[in-house]
């Protein structure tokens, strides 16, 4: 016991800056918290904000748990000032400068890192440049994914086995070789690494295997109940060290904690709940695409023609670019006939809040990963209408493997930061929000099946759950790890 107060373990936390990956790697850190680990986590000026009242909160109940300043240097690598999220990104040819300006966070952190002796390092798999500053102090790194192991799988049987070399055209479909079920792809569906070999993607990609390959291991927001196959083939077959600690939505049990996770909302969370509160359940649709999905005026235009069609309840969380206004992009008097039906909010949303409540029973998303395992933590099946990065491989996870999906029908992947004209058109997306949220064998399975994963999930993170085990064997071996006191 002495000897534990001696040295308390103290973890590093270094998000990469996007939401999707901030908001997951601040609840794995105020998981260690809990697991008495203290835990600094490292952000920009900017980010800080967004989660400061949550930390604040963990910290009065007695967790020792802190923030730590890095400021961006946006100028200095010829990105406009405030540029400190790839939300905010504009165009293509500003992502390479804003991985310049990621880089030069290197000294600054190996300089905290001199002043705080960490024991160990949890970073995004975006900054890869951590693994050599934990390199420098002797110390183990742990690279947070941000996604599963499925995709870890199929990413590496891709890069192996090159099957989509045999085929004639990027829409021709071909099998992904030596995984656990048959999956199915097309070359249209690649994640831009496979799609466009340019200098910046190759040398980027090529640092970031590097990365983990020397890193101490890879930590998963994922639970051993939803994928196991591929947890087993992740560690076994590609012998890769992994331990699986999600969901850690979870983390965020108290209505003020899913409230505050992220952004604040753009609407009231109350008003979003006795709305709810009056409509019958699993009858509504909820609708949300994430933080950094980015979606033409056309094919909003026929997103809201066939929700109106469908004839279903939905919440819609619209984000659109810059000032432009969402009235702009649906039809004429739309909103006027949804009243009553539909709830439109516009930016952010509260999304665990929403996902948990009765009255939803279906989940139109974008397929990044956060969303779905919330998704599956809420008990809600799913429409699959992924974008870009690795969505396409989730919506195989959830169709093809878990089957608690259906998919919308988009066959390309596309760049977040540019728009495609429409890829569903209205007919279509009627169709498949009717075919989900009504009372069809098919649809009636999704949810028996998606109910007994989110029994699971809230299973794995309770004290002697799968997800609860893991992160205690690991906090034990990296006390094992742990260097003597200066």
């Amino acid at each position: 016991m002495d000897s534990e107060a001696h040295h308390q373990l103290h973890a590093f936390f270094f998000p990469f800056m996007a939401y999707g990956h901030m908001i997951p790697t601040v609840d794995i850190a105020r998981l260690f918290a809990a697991h008495r680990v203290k835990v600094t986590i490292i952000l920009t000026p900017l980010n800080a904000p967004i989660f400061s009242k949550t930390i604040e909160r963990d910290r009065s109940s007695g967790l020792d748990i802190h923030i730590q300043i890095l400021q961006f240097p946006a100028i200095e690598a010829g990105l406009p000032e405030g540029i400190e999220n790839v939300e905010v990104l504009t165009s293509p040819e500003m992502v390479p400068k804003f991985f310049v300006a990621i880089k030069m966070l290197q000294e600054p952190l190996e300089h905290l890192m001199e002043e705080h002796h960490p024991d160990f390092i949890i970073a995004d798999m975006f900054l890869p440049f951590a693994t050599e500053a934990a390199g420098k102090f002797g110390i183990p790194l742990l690279i947070f994914h941000g996604t599963n192991f499925f995709y870890q799988c199929v990413q590496e049987s891709l890069k192996c086995h090159k099957p989509y070399k045999g085929v004639t055209s990027d829409s021709e479909t071909f099998v992904v070789p030596g995984l656990p079920d048959k999956i199915e792809m097309t070359r249209l569906q690649f994640t831009n690494d496979f799609k466009v070999e340019t200098e910046f993607n190759t040398k980027l990609m090529d640092q970031m295997r590097d990365a983990e390959l020397k890193s101490f291991g890879v930590l998963v927001n994922s639970f051993y109940e939803l994928e196991p196959a591929y947890a087993e083939h992740y560690k076994n077959v590609m012998g890769r060290r992994a331990w699986h600690i999600g969901p850690v939505s979870l983390r965020n049990r108290d209505t003020i904690d899913k409230v505050q996770r992220g952004k604040k909302a753009s609407i009231d969370e109350h008003y979003v709940l006795n709305w709810l509160d009056t409509k019958e359940p699993n009858s509504v649709l909820y609708i949300c695409f994430g933080s950094m999905s980015r979606i033409s005026r056309s094919q909003l235009y026929e997103m809201a023609m066939g929700l109106e069609d469908s004839g279903f309840s939905f919440v819609w969380v619209v984000r659109t670019l810059k000032d432009e206004e969402v009235e702009r992009f649906l039809p004429e008097g739309f909103e006027e006939r949804m009243e009553g039906k539909g709830l439109i909010i516009r930016d952010w949303a509260p999304q665990v809040l929403i996902l948990d409540h009765p009255a939803v029973g279906g989940f139109m998303t974008h397929c990044g990963w956060n969303s779905i395992l919330e998704g599956v933590t809420a008990g809600v099946p799913m429409i699959t209408w992924p974008m870009f990065a690795e969505q396409f491989y989730n919506e195989n996870l959830v169709t093809q493997v878990l089957k608690i999906g259906i998919q919308v029908g988009v066959e390309e992947s596309n760049s977040w930061i540019e728009t495609k004209d429409v890829s569903v058109k209205k007919e279509k997306i009627g169709n498949v929000v009717t075919q989900l949220m009504g009372d069809g064998e098919e649809a009636e399975e999704m949810r028996r099946k998606v109910k007994e994963l989110s029994e699971k999930a809230k299973r794995a993170v309770e004290e002697g759950g799968s997800s609860y085990e893991d992160l205690n064997a690991l906090i034990e071996e990296l006390k094992m790890c742990r260097k003597p006191s200066p």
